[in-house]
């Protein structure tokens, strides 16, 4: 994934950021081929269903939590 709106060099100084940054990124825009690691995203969950498109939101909870529904 190419983001030509960020600075990524600048971001990667901060690592944590960075790191909810791309998760973020990866989620909404693609994968380009690779996976995602289940126990990060519950990890960040918090952070990440504030902002993701709710739709997406309803979909990854389905994956995460199957029981809930």
């Amino acid at each position: 994934m190419y983001n030509w709106s960020v600075d990524e060099k600048y971001l990667k100084k901060f690592p944590e950021k960075y790191k909810l940054w791309k998760l973020e990124q990866t989620i909404s825009y693609g994968l380009d081929g690779k996976k995602l690691a289940k126990k990060e995203v519950i990890a960040n969950w918090s952070y990440l269903k504030r902002r993701l498109d709710p739709r997406r939101r309803k979909l990854l909870e389905f994956f995460l939590w199957p029981k809930q529904f």
